[in-house]
């Protein structure tokens, strides 16, 4: 099953929508097939392994990271390819959430008389899938802030600069994280400010990287076309409160989707309303790269999974700008408390990963 895991670990940046999922075939202690799912509409990883065993596969033990499929979608059900292919025990580490499979994979191939297990190494298949499992169970991707701050808490000098507070490694963790992300979200403060590109740039040109869908937040439709972030090839979804459509137009004929959501109690884009609709569009991961008013609506909104904060060995002093817009405290105890799960030193920076939930993220690397 680790190395199931394993296998599934190559399909990081380009499965979206579906899981990353691992199989291996197990033959009289003899891996005889292995394959992991690469693309949407591709082979899964059973069909893969099981091509790969052919006539071995009979009576062998295939290993899943995930419950195998047991409905027809871009291909047929994995579930009716291990049984066809003589399969006597399937070894599962996770029940599948999507509501079109939810154990009817599992009863399928009990139905058949194949022996059926699951639960082995069920956490680390979720923690794989963690946006999947929470857009399958919460109508909701996971969502992820990314923050660089100095060793004093700020982001920028207060003439805005902030090039570069971390370092060359801390820059290529976080393309990284890009990289696996269905979405990067930005709004129109970073977006004017830094103009960037949000695109996932990896050193190592074998690496496959499904670019990120481009997520932009302007209530106002205030954003130019010429922008950086509307010049990218791919997919660039922009949230506003702008119902009229004829002010979308010059953004939609530079390919851009333009949804018009509601208003929150302050007349600011509703926050919850952009995840969900993120979710309808099946996005399983947002990576939202922004500043302190964004990330102090989230903090508030208690919408967030997970912070990532890469913390630089500098000082830029009390009148540098701060990581978050937060209504004034009149105490202590009002404050937010997040719940460090990881530190780890990326170049000369650290990286503290925090969870804004009552429990912590277990064993979340």
């Amino acid at each position: 099953m680790l190395r199931a895991l394993r296998l599934a670990k190559r399909g990081l940046n380009t499965t979206d929508p579906n899981p990353r999922v691992g199989c291996v075939i197990v033959s009289n202690g003899i891996v005889v097939g292995e394959g992991w799912h690469q693309r949407a509409g591709q082979a899964h990883a059973e069909v893969i392994a099981l091509r790969n065993a052919g006539d071995a596969a009979a009576d062998a033990t295939a290993y899943v990271t995930l419950e195998p499929c047991s409905h027809y979608g871009k291909t047929p059900p994995c579930a009716d390819a291990l049984i066809a292919a003589g399969i006597s025990r399937v070894v599962v580490a996770a029940q599948d959430p999507n509501p079109l499979v939810a154990g009817s994979g599992l009863e399928r191939l009990r139905a058949a008389g194949i022996q059926v297990d699951c639960g082995l190494h069920a956490q680390q298949s979720e923690l794989l899938n963690k946006g999947f499992c929470k857009r399958m169970c919460t109508g909701l991707p996971w969502i992820l802030s990314k923050l660089a701050a100095s060793m004093d808490g700020r982001t920028a000098l207060a003439n805005g600069d902030s090039k570069w507070i971390t370092s060359t490694d801390a820059r290529r963790d976080v393309h990284r994280l890009r990289a696996r992300s269905s979405a990067l979200m930005s709004a129109t403060g970073t977006i004017r400010a830094d103009n960037p590109l949000l695109t996932a740039r990896l050193d190592d040109d074998s690496i496959e990287v499904l670019q990120p869908v481009r997520v932009i937040l302007d209530s106002k439709l205030s954003l130019k076309p010429d922008l950086q972030v509307f010049q990218q090839p791919g997919r660039v979804i922009l949230f506003t409160l702008v119902a009229d459509a004829r002010k979308h137009q010059t953004l939609i004929d530079n390919t851009v989707q333009v949804c018009v959501v509601s208003a929150d109690g302050q007349g600011r884009l509703s926050l919850t309303e952009v995840f969900r609709k993120l979710a309808e569009f099946e996005i399983n991961e947002v990576m939202i790269e922004a500043g302190p008013t964004l990330n102090g609506r989230l903090l508030e909104s208690g919408l967030v999974d997970e912070w990532l904060v890469y913390q630089a060995p500098i000082v830029l002093g009390d009148k540098a700008r701060g990581l978050f817009n937060l209504p004034v405290l009149q105490s202590v105890g009002q404050a937010q408390r997040l719940n460090l799960v990881d530190v780890r030193k990326i170049g000369v920076d650290l990286r503290l990963q925090y969870c804004s939930v009552s429990e912590e993220i277990k064993n979340h690397k």
